[in-house]
């Protein structure tokens, strides 16, 4: 697998054609632990096929967090079904985000947030 970019055309197929677990890490490219943590979030996407792994650098894509603050780094938001299951800041120790994805898979109610609520369209377009 691989990690999607916003406004990429591989992203856009992906979510025009399946209804996947979607997986944000909102990161900086300013952000030493975000470089560190984004090698890590790539690797996993292959552990998770199901999901479709985005990465989103919050000072290029300031719309897609909508009315979210993000004080911390990462701070991740996993999608089913166009609802959000988890949105927060998480260590920056990708088991975590492992488990947190095998947990999310279970059914559930979605999150209350502040993102945008057209997020799957606005990740098509960038």
């Amino acid at each position: 697998m691989t990690t999607y970019l916003p406004g990429s055309t591989t992203l856009t197929e992906r979510l025009n054609t399946s209804d996947p677990t979607v997986v944000l890490c909102f990161c900086a490219a300013w952000c030493d632990t975000c470089k560190e943590y984004q090698p890590k979030f790539d690797m996993l996407s292959a552990r998770h096929p199901e999901a479709s792994f985005i990465w989103i650098d919050i000072e290029d894509h300031p719309l897609l967090l909508g009315d979210e603050d993000v004080e911390n780094f990462p701070t991740i938001a996993i999608l089913r079904s166009n609802e959000v299951r988890f949105m927060g800041t998480i260590l920056p120790h990708i088991e975590h985000l492992d488990r947190l994805i095998q947990a999310m898979q279970a059914p559930g109610k979605a999150q209350d947030t502040a993102l945008p609520d057209d997020m799957f369209e606005m990740l098509k377009t960038g």
